[in-house]
């Protein structure tokens, strides 16, 4: 799969299929607690995004498939064996999915809204990448050609593995024109006012559904201290909305003051 992380299509015993992210990937073994987290928090925010799984790297596994490696500058690592992070492949068994829609065709997205929701959660967390975003058919979903938004690949919050907070406002935004409805903060609600009274136990729920290998060492230590931050963050999520709309790429252009 495209990314910096190098994520892999897996088919799991189940024949359910999952975009994993290797806890040994190129980035940082923070990035599959970063995915974790994130997608806990898109959950109880009621923002689609598609659902998570630990999945299990057996040694038979890694042996009978070279393949599940990444590249390195110095060569190929080799997956470990163990736990790693899944994400439910959004394209179901007809692998129909989109990663990118014209502008023209994102009227046929029917929870566009999201996107002013995953914002808010992109800004709190601190996310340092841009928004990503799959568009799928769902059957019994809006109208026969209608599409459903899931928000995926959350690795860079928190800095990635840094772990710290470093705002900027082009940061979190989604590229394409998804935001033309926007006619002010209003229009962030109620994920402003969800974000402002999150509960800090759905994250520490978040953690210690973790694998113990992903929290050995300091780690545990190290997300006390995120959280601590985190909590303080939810009160200026407000203020780092407003500051996109000073980027010369206009992202909201029918904001009115």
């Amino acid at each position: 799969m495209r990314g910096g992380a190098q994520s892999h299509l897996i088919e799991t015993a189940d024949g359910s299929l999952y975009v994993v992210k290797f806890t040994n990937n190129p980035q940082h073994p923070r990035i599959v607690i970063n995915e974790w987290v994130t997608s806990a928090v898109l959950r109880q925010l009621g923002i689609s995004t598609p659902s998570t799984a630990i999945v299990n790297f057996s040694t038979g596994f890694i042996r009978k498939n070279p393949e599940v490696h990444v590249e390195l500058g110095s060569g190929r690592r080799i997956a470990a064996c163990g736990s790693h992070f899944g994400s439910r492949f959004a394209g179901g068994s007809s692998g129909v999915i989109y990663d990118q829609l014209p502008n023209d065709a994102l009227a046929s997205v029917v929870n566009l809204s999201d996107f002013c929701g995953v914002l808010v959660v992109d800004k709190w967390l601190g996310n340092t990448d841009y928004r990503q975003a799959v568009f799928v058919r769902v059957p019994g979903v809006g109208s026969s050609g209608s599409l459903l938004a899931q928000m995926i690949d959350n690795g860079q919050v928190f800095d990635g593995g840094n772990w710290r907070f470093e705002d900027s406002p082009l940061r979190g935004l989604y590229a394409g024109q998804v935001y033309q409805h926007v006619r002010g903060l209003e229009d962030f609600e109620p994920w402003l006012t969800a974000i402002a009274a999150f509960p800090e136990a759905v994250l520490r729920e978040a953690l210690q559904q973790l694998p113990a290998s992903w929290r050995g060492g300091e780690t545990e230590a190290a997300f006390t201290t995120l959280l601590g931050q985190l909590m303080k963050r939810r009160g200026c999520v407000r203020s780092l909305i407003h500051a996109c709309r000073s980027q010369p790429t206009n992202p909201f252009p029918n904001w009115f003051a």
